[in-house]
């Protein structure tokens, strides 16, 4: 077994080299003697220093010899290959849920100790991950860094950014299994699911109606509170969803994006048009049953 003669008088972890400890000795004392000449934040190692500097750099010397894709760290690009070899040697204990990372597998043992270490100093709500209080901070400051190159439209997410440039490149690359329908959101295809499942975990506590949606069962309680919050700038009426209040608002702007493909004839709302269609198809899907 290697030798590892020099001990940390704090700890008692022991190095095999003195200038190991040296740097060890830093985590205790909390100085950090090298700082970035650009922004000022310091480290107490030289070696993070430069990793650091790579973020005001831009420069990314790993490159994946797979698909191309730059890395400013080797570690980041090593763990990056594991993304093309599909290898998983990280297993939960609980589930047998497999991560290719140590980080992911420790992350996801949060969810069975329901662990939520990082709260939010402003309302107090609490998360499992210190990235999910960062973004919810956003909820508070209102900030929105990311905008949309097409439309303008800001996110205070990066995610929700790409996910709403889909909208523009029409692309759909998540599918049904069941019916084929596409979806240009991994989420919308899982809600959609729920509609050959016809599972519906979400009750409502005042008379018991079952949905299949958080967010519907949300909005279903405003039928008993009778709350309406969603309030309109022209005219003052309220509405409970804010797809109503939208809705609504082309009564004002006279606006009528839904148009026929037939005839040309527009309508401010998605399902009248449905129903004029039904003019040129002659379809009739309505039967008296006496």
């Amino acid at each position: 077994m290697k030798r590892k003669p020099h001990s940390c008088k704090v700890c008692g972890k022991t190095f095999s080299m003195k200038q190991s400890l040296n740097l060890h000795s830093l985590t205790h004392t909390k100085e950090k003697p090298h700082s970035c000449e650009v922004c000022g934040k310091a480290f107490s190692q030289k070696s993070n220093l430069n990793v650091h500097s790579l973020t005001h750099t831009k420069e990314k010397p790993h490159s994946c010899e797979v698909c191309g894709k730059a890395f400013s760290l080797k570690q980041n690009l090593n763990l990056h290959y594991l993304t093309h070899t599909k290898e998983k040697s990280h297993s939960c204990e609980v589930y047998g849920k497999a991560f290719s990372l140590k980080n992911s597998l420790n992350l996801h043992y949060l969810t069975h100790t329901k662990e939520k270490p990082h709260s939010c100093e402003v309302c107090c709500k609490a998360f499992s991950l210190k990235k999910s209080l960062n973004l919810h901070y956003l909820t508070h400051t209102k900030e929105k860094p990311h905008s949309c190159e097409v439309c303008g439209k800001a996110f205070s997410q990066k995610n929700s950014l790409n996910s709403h440039c889909l909208i523009h490149t029409k692309e759909k690359p998540h599918s049904c299994e069941v019916c084929g329908k596409a979806f240009s959101q991994k989420n919308s295809l899982n809600l959609h699911y729920l509609t050959h499942t016809k599972e519906k975990p979400h009750s409502c506590e005042v008379c018991c109606k079952a949905f299949s949606l958080k967010k519907s069962l949300n909005l279903h309680y405003l039928t008993h509170t009778k709350e309406k919050p969603h309030s309109c700038e022209v005219c003052g009426k309220a509405f409970s969803q804010k797809s109503n209040l939208n809705v609504h608002s082309l009564t004002h702007t006279k606006e009528r994006p839904h148009s026929c493909e037939v005839c040309g004839k527009a309508f401010s709302q998605k399902s009248n048009l449905n129903v004029h269609s039904l003019i040129h198809t002659k379809e009739k899907p309505h039967s008296c049953e006496v």
